[in-house]
């Protein structure tokens, strides 16, 4: 018998995206392990950083261990201006400011898919707003 999957409510996917933005930066609700950073991506995900970058799966779940196992690390950030676009069947397109340290800003997009009923991250850009180009 096949499962028949109801299209999401896009209040409910603003909702619980909002709650795991931005990517990576709550250890504490998904944990710290490569087994749940890789958890959170799909199997082809990737990553254009501010830089114009591009990161594959492996270098992002290597960096986000180092900085999980830095005791000094902080991560002081605050996003706002969340915009949900639904892009296809269970797949929506986040975007959202982030500003980090209180000083650097960037705009960032998260592709995101609802697969299975666990939500993983097909891809992710932060591109950086030059001072005074913020709304």
């Amino acid at each position: 018998m096949s499962k028949k999957w109801k299209r999401l409510d896009e209040s409910t996917v603003l909702e619980e995206l909002i709650m795991r933005e931005p990517i990576f930066h709550h250890p504490e609700k998904y944990g710290k392990t490569r087994h749940d950073i890789e958890n959170q991506m799909c199997d082809g995900f990737w990553e254009v950083g501010a830089s114009g970058k591009v990161y594959a799966r492996e270098i992002i779940a290597e960096t986000l261990l180092q900085r999980y196992n830095n005791p000094g690390y902080q991560d002081i950030w605050e996003t706002k201006d969340f915009k949900l676009t639904r892009i296809a069947a269970n797949t929506y397109l986040l975007t959202y400011l982030l500003i980090q340290d209180n000083t650097r800003v960037t705009r960032r997009s998260t592709l995101w898919q609802n697969i299975r009923g666990s939500w993983k991250i097909l891809y992710h850009q932060g591109t950086t707003v030059m001072q005074g180009d913020t709304p």
